[in-house]
C-alpha cells in the first residue's frame, strides 16, 4: 500500500459518518436492557431548567460584577443571544436525531468519528467539571445556612478544596454528588419527579431574592454602567456563560422522551427563555441593591446570600436564600450527571469507550455502572479543585461543542436537504453561523491558562481515542465487513 493511499483511508476512516436513521434505530439500547420512555414536555423542560438555573446565578455572579460592574446585565443577555443560536441549533439536531449522545450523536452523524470523539471528549469536561463546580458552591451556601441560623460553620479543612482558605478536602460537595447519585440509581421516571419539585422550589426562592434585593435597589448603583467598558462586558460574558450551561440538557434525555420529536425542540428552546428572564432579574436587582465594587466576595461563593446581607441588614432573607439554594442547586447536581451517563452511554455502544458504560439494569432500566463511574470521578474533583478553576475550563468545553452543533446544522442541511425535521433552524444560515462566531469569541475571551487545559485535555482525548476509540469503533467494523474480504 502507497503512502497516499494509506493516508487516504487514515483520513477516510476519521470522517466517516453514521448514518441518521442508525442513530435512531439503535435508540434506547444498551447491552442488558433497554433505556424507558417515561419523561414528558414538562419533564424535559425542568430537566433543562434544573441542570441550567442555578449554576452562574447563585454561583458565580460575584466574580462576574467585578468585571463588568452594573453591566453585568448585558453580559448576562449577550451570554444569552451566544446561547440562543446555539440552543436553534441544537432543537433542530434534537428534532431529527432524538438520541442520548446529545452533541456527540449530531456530530457523528454530520462532522465524523473524530469530530464526534473529540465533541464527545469536550462534553465529559463540560458536564463533569460543571457539577463538580456546582457542588463546591453548594458547600458554601450550607455553611452560610450553617452561620445564619445555628452559628457554627463547617471546619474549612473539611469544607473548602486545597488551597482554598486552609481546605484539604470539600465533603459537602462529595456529599451533594453522592446524594444525587442514590437518586439517579432509582430510576429515571423517580429522578425527574424529584427535579421538578427542586426547580419549582428553585424558581421561588429566586423570585423572593429579586422581591427583597428590590426593597434595597438604589438607581446610584447603577451608575457608572460600564466602568471597564466593553471589554469588562466581553470577559464578564465569557465568565457568566458557565450560567447557561445545561440548556441542552433535555437532548441527552433523547431515548427516555414520550415523543421526542415534537418536545425535544420545545423543552430546549422554552428552557433557554426561563433561565434568561430569571438570570436578567436576578442581575438587575442585585447590583441595584448593593454597589458594585463590593462584590468581591473573597472566601465565599455564597454570592446572592451576601447581597441581601447587605441591602436588607437583617438575617432571616439570607438564612431563606440558602437553605433553598441548598435544595435547589442539589437539582443541578442531578439533573447534569444524568446527562454525562446518557453520553457515555451512546460513545459506548458505538465501541468508542469500553461497554461497561452501556450496561442496563433491567430492574431499574439505568446504567448503573456508569452512574458509579462518573459520581467517583465529580466526586473526587469536587472534593479536590477550587471553584473559579473549575468554572472557566468547563465553559472553554462546552462553547467548542455548541460551535460543532452550529456547524452540524449547516452539513446535514446540505447532506440530507429532504430528511424530515421536527423543527428548523430560523434564518438558516445565518442563525447557525452567528452561533459559531460568538462561541468562537467568547472562547477567545478566556484566559490562557484555560486554553491550556483544553487543549491538554484534547489531546490526551485523542491519545485515547487512537489507543483505543478507533479500534474498538463498531462503525469501523461494520464498515470492513461491508467491503468483504477484498
Amino acid at each position: 500500500m502507497t503512502t497516499g493511499t494509506a493516508s487516504g483511508s487514515l483520513l477516510r476512516s476519521l470522517t466517516r459518518t453514521k448514518p441518521v436513521d442508525q442513530i435512531v434505530a439503535e435508540g434506547g439500547q444498551g447491552e442488558g436492557g433497554e433505556l424507558k420512555r417515561s419523561m414528558s414536555l414538562l419533564q424535559l423542560t425542568l430537566f433543562s431548567v434544573g441542570a441550567t438555573l442555578g449554576t452562574g446565578i447563585f454561583v458565580v455572579l460575584g466574580e462576574a460584577v467585578p468585571l463588568a460592574g452594573p453591566a453585568v446585565v448585558v453580559a448576562f443577555m449577550l451570554a444569552a443571544v451566544t446561547a440562543l443560536f446555539s440552543a436553534l441549533s441544537y432543537a433542530e439536531l434534537a428534532g431529527t436525531i432524538p438520541v442520548s449522545g446529545s452533541s456527540y450523536s449530531y456530530a457523528y452523524a454530520t462532522l465524523g468519528e473524530l469530530v464526534a470523539w473529540v465533541c464527545g471528549w469536550c462534553l465529559l469536561l463540560e458536564y463533569a467539571v460543571s457539577v463538580s463546580a456546582v457542588a463546591v458552591g453548594w458547600g458554601s451556601y450550607l455553611n452560610e445556612f450553617f452561620d445564619k441560623s445555628f452559628g457554627f460553620t463547617m471546619p474549612a479543612a473539611i469544607s473548602n478544596s486545597p488551597g482554598d482558605d486552609g481546605g484539604l478536602i470539600n465533603l459537602p460537595a462529595v456529599a451533594v454528588v453522592a446524594l444525587a447519585t442514590l437518586l439517579l440509581l432509582r430510576g429515571t421516571s423517580e429522578s425527574a419527579t424529584a427535579n421538578t419539585i427542586m426547580v419549582f422550589l428553585k424558581i421561588g426562592v429566586l423570585v423572593f431574592f429579586c422581591a427583597m434585593a428590590a426593597t434595597a435597589f438604589h438607581s446610584g448603583n447603577m451608575t457608572p454602567f460600564a466602568p471597564m467598558g466593553w471589554a469588562g462586558i466581553s470577559a464578564a460574558g465569557s465568565k457568566v456563560f458557565f450560567s447557561y450551561i445545561g440548556f441542552d440538557a433535555a437532548s441527552t434525555a433523547g431515548e427516555e422522551a414520550k415523543n421526542p420529536k415534537r418536545d425535544l425542540p420545545l423543552a430546549i428552546i422554552l428552557s433557554l427563555v426561563i433561565v434568561t428572564i430569571v438570570y436578567v432579574a436576578v442581575g438587575l436587582t442585585a447590583v441595584g441593591a448593593m454597589p458594585w465594587q463590593q462584590f468581591n466576595l473573597s472566601g465565599s461563593e455564597a454570592s446572592l446570600a451576601r447581597v441581601l446581607d447587605e441591602a436588607t441588614g437583617v438575617a432571616w432573607p439570607s438564612i431563606v436564600l440558602s437553605l433553598g439554594a441548598v435544595i435547589a442547586i442539589a437539582s443541578v447536581v442531578l439533573t447534569v450527571m444524568y446527562g454525562q451517563t446518557r453520553i457515555l452511554f451512546a460513545m459506548s455502544r458505538d465501541g468508542l469507550i469500553p461497554p461497561i458504560f452501556q450496561k442496563v439494569s433491567p430492574r431499574t432500566a439505568v446504567p448503573v455502572a456508569n452512574t458509579l463511574i462518573v459520581a467517583a470521578f465529580i466526586g473526587v474533583l469536587a472534593a479536590l479543585i477550587p471553584l473559579g478553576k473549575l468554572v472557566d475550563a468547563t465553559s472553554i468545553g462546552t462553547l467548542f461543542a455548541f460551535a460543532l452543533v452550529s456547524m452540524g446544522v449547516i452539513v446535514l442541511r446540505r447532506t440530507r436537504p429532504d430528511m424530515p425535521r421536527s423543527f428548523r433552524t430560523p434564518f438558516y444560515p445565518i442563525t447557525p453561523l452567528l452561533g459559531i462566531g460568538f462561541c468562537v469569541y467568547l472562547m477567545v475571551g478566556l484566559g490562557a491558562v484555560t486554553w491550556g487545559v483544553f487543549l491538554l485535555w484534547t489531546l490526551v482525548g485523542l491519545v485515547a481515542y487512537f489507543a483505543y476509540g478507533r479500534r474498538h469503533s463498531r462503525l469501523a467494523a461494520r464498515t470492513d465487513r461491508g467491503k468483504g474480504p477484498g
